[in-house]
């Protein structure tokens, strides 16, 4: 098919690194949605395709192979789940040419021109969490370890503003390097600290290791908190490393809703039983695509200013429910819960 008669986005996600663990259920979560949306017609009238781009590469050399791509036209839009060091190197090479749809959990603040946010933030995912088990778990002195980037450091920060207000404190903080194998010191620092929760703020296969490794630490009694923590993510932590693991997200795949039950049909048809397991992390990605497929629609064009000027009456129905834009994010409920072994459970919609 010759390339007018398409619509090309880079799709970049993890293929390499600690976050390439979360990459093949993102890839067919984004494929199944651009299948979705070509069979009603595609993006303006022609093919949606995906261009992969490996996000798990360094940020530098991710944010210069998609401006290579914008630059040559060979892509009309950008979307994708990535870490947000990767997304503050894309941005501004993007900004203003082509929309770009970041779709995971951030730290929030994001105003480059033309970029649009379909996951959360701290103000309506983290702080309610805390706030609840707080209350119910009496979880009042936190203990922070997170990768060492923006996301982590910037959602500690505003965690201690938070826990300063509500009367709880943050007790301690860790931050180690992506691909981080030995937890152990970090360990003995939270035990000694006396904190009653853990905020982690680890990104995929660090998050595996450290869940490991507070299980053979014996920290009983003391909880967990993660912003990011998918189904493949504790799968692969295994079942004798989740008690009084907690996660709050917009999705959750095991949430028994209709839209759910119908997406978890629609990806073994397509996959197989055999496929990743469809994870919150990557199901963002099926969100990504249907949000950049909407906003370009409403628009008529791809261009940027056109698509800005009409982004707050853009809605679109997915897995999530039916979803709006407000100040480019997408306004979604947000969930609280509790790991049961490698399932997650979930216990109630945050306020």
């Amino acid at each position: 098919m010759p390339p007018s008669a398409t619509f090309d986005v880079a799709l970049v996600v993890p293929l390499r690194g600690p976050a390439g663990i979360l990459g093949p259920s993102a890839e067919l979560c984004a494929q199944l949605a651009a299948e979705e949306v070509n069979r009603a017609g595609g993006i303006l009238g022609r093919e949606l395709r995906l261009v992969p781009v490996d996000g798990g590469a360094p940020p530098p050399a991710v944010a210069a192979e998609v401006a290579a791509l914008v630059d040559s036209g060979a892509v009309q839009g950008v979307t994708g789940w990535h870490i947000s060091t990767v997304r503050q190197a894309i941005a501004p090479r993007v900004a203003g040419r082509v929309p770009y749809v970041y779709t995971a959990l951030y730290e929030g603040g994001e105003r480059t021109d033309g970029v649009f946010l379909t996951s959360e933030t701290p103000d309506v995912q983290l702080f309610p969490a805390m706030r609840l088990l707080g209350a119910e778990r009496a979880a009042r002195r936190w203990y922070v370890v997170g990768n060492d980037y923006v996301w982590p450091r910037r959602t500690a920060s505003a965690a201690r503003r938070f826990a300063h207000g509500a009367g709880m404190s943050v007790v301690g903080e860790d931050y180690v390097p992506l691909s981080t194998s030995d937890f152990g010191p970090v360990l003995r620092r939270i035990e000694r600290s006396g904190a009653d929760a853990v905020l982690m703020l680890l990104v995929g296969t660090d998050a595996v290791r450290f869940n490991r490794a507070f299980a053979r630490s014996g920290s009983a009694g003391r909880l967990r908190l993660s912003t990011l923590m998918d189904e493949n993510m504790l799968l692969a932590s295994g079942a004798t490393a989740t008690t009084d693991l907690f996660s709050t997200a917009g999705f959750f795949a095991s949430m028994v809703t209709r839209e759910n039950l119908d997406l978890h049909g629609r990806y073994a048809a397509r996959f197989g039983v055999e496929a990743p397991p469809l994870g919150s992390l990557g199901e963002s990605c099926y969100e990504g695509v249907l949000l950049l497929a909407a906003l370009v629609e409403r628009a008529g064009a791809a261009d940027v200013r056109a698509i800005g000027a009409n982004a707050e009456s853009v809605s679109y129905e997915g897995p999530r429910g039916l979803l709006r834009l407000r100040q480019r994010h997408v306004r979604q409920r947000i969930y609280l819960a509790q790991a049961r072994g490698v399932e997650f459970d979930v216990l109630t919609q945050l306020p």
